[in-house]
């Protein structure tokens, strides 16, 4: 029993945080907005105008 509570112990520990992949919630909107202006997967337009709504939403 010892030993899988041993292994149970490492996995939590050494399991990384940063998983590859993973969404951080540390982003802000218009972090990720900025992103996908610099990606290409909207235009500048888009940008534009959604940094306007989060802006305005942030505000209130």
């Amino acid at each position: 029993w010892w030993f899988i509570w041993g292994i149970m112990l490492f996995w939590i520990f050494a399991t990384p945080y940063d998983i590859p992949g993973q969404r951080n919630k540390n982003e802000s909107p218009l972090y990720i907005l900025k992103k996908q202006l610099a990606s290409n997967q909207i235009t500048t337009e888009e940008y534009q105008e959604k940094k306007r709504m989060i802006e305005e939403d942030l505000k209130k």
